[in-house]
């Protein structure tokens, strides 16, 4: 009804069984290995993902400053137009004082 299991056969199954655990070792290793290499491109993804979030908040910030950097310079531009301008106008209004003066003079007036 039963056979014996001999001495040599479970020699040969305790080798079998030392080979597959050295096998699922090395196999665990190199898994091992893979999840190590897989954690530190997801720290660096993690890394990159950071400085892209605060390059995107200094990007808005300076674009903010440039605004208001370009509204300044439109008034400043706008500022020496007028000036120019008044200017202009009180020389116009000047020289016309003067002719109307002359003219009123060679009347009579």
């Amino acid at each position: 009804m039963d056979n014996p299991v001999t001495h040599r056969e479970l020699e040969a199954f305790r080798q079998l069984m030392e080979s597959e655990n050295d096998r699922l070792k090395e196999e665990n290793d190199r898994q091992n290995h893979r999840i190590g290499i897989l954690e530190d491109s997801i720290r660096e993804i993690s890394n990159l993902a950071a400085s892209t979030e605060k390059l995107a908040a200094n990007m808005e910030n300076m674009l903010k400053v440039q605004e208001q950097q370009s509204k300044r310079l439109e008034q400043i531009e706008s500022r020496d137009g007028e000036k120019w301008r008044k200017a202009m106008a009180y020389i116009g209004t000047a020289i016309l004082g003067a002719i109307l003066a002359i003219v009123f003079a060679k009347i009579g007036l």
